[in-house]
């Protein structure tokens, strides 16, 4: 298998969260690709990682503590499937022309995600790539938390799962109180994390919790940096 600097160059679809986290460390342990780069949808008019609600300052501290650089992928606010796939196709020339050959995703079991990635990227001279698919996604639950993989509930579908959720670690005790139906993993929309520590990271990147709203019916959990000395735009 090759490895090092061998390895075909690649970035990981970096939505903060966990399923992308640990894409990245397993294809990194097993010298599948040499990731060079995160790719990331940013709502710019909120300064936030889109879907996940995350502030922009910690998607670019967690980019940092990776040593990697960021791939941002800018949408409007109310933004169309035509505009975000412009804007994405956009950003795929700009890969490749970076010498980029791979797109790792995190997704778990989604057939039809799957498909649409697949369907888009052909023809663009770029791959995806699925380190994750297919495995039981409560035993990958708990092997992201052995392997050192820790997260907070950054944005919860109250649909499916209950509001008091966001805001919680991902952790043991939250699977075990998890409802019946819920994936351990999200992989349905349930809930999306923010990654804040991770083997790769050279330091972990601290935040606090801030307040828990419920907008465009989504309910987030406003992660802050643990210090004030960076302040980003309200999303309200």
């Amino acid at each position: 298998m090759a490895r090092g600097m061998t390895a075909p160059p690649a970035v990981v679809s970096w939505s903060t969260g966990k399923d992308a986290a640990f894409a990245l460390e397993e294809v990194r342990r097993a010298g599948t690709f040499r990731i060079v780069g995160l790719l990331t949808t940013v709502t710019s008019a909120y300064a936030r990682v889109s879907m996940h609600g995350v502030r922009e300052v910690l998607l670019r501290r967690q980019a940092e503590s990776l040593g990697l650089p960021l791939y941002r992928v800018e949408i409007p606010a109310q933004c169309s499937n035509e505009m975000y796939e412009r804007a994405m196709a956009r950003t795929m020339g700009r890969l490749r022309g970076d010498g980029v050959e791979h797109v790792v995703f995190g997704d778990l079991f989604l057939e039809d995600i799957r498909r649409y990635r697949e369907e888009k990227m052909a023809g663009t001279g770029i791959s995806p790539a699925f380190p994750l698919w297919g495995r039981p996604t409560l035993a990958l639950a708990l092997e992201m938390m052995q392997s050192g993989v820790r997260a907070t509930i950054a944005c919860v579908d109250p649909r499916r799962l209950p509001s008091r959720f966001a805001g919680r670690e991902f952790d043991s005790e939250f699977l075990r109180d998890l409802p019946a139906g819920v994936d351990p993993c999200g992989e349905n929309g349930e809930f999306h994390t923010f990654v804040h520590g991770l083997p790769s990271f050279r330091s972990p990147v601290e935040i606090r919790r801030g307040e828990v709203v419920e907008r465009q019916g989504f309910v987030f959990a406003d992660l802050l940096p643990a210090s004030d000395e960076v302040r980003e735009r309200s999303a309200d």
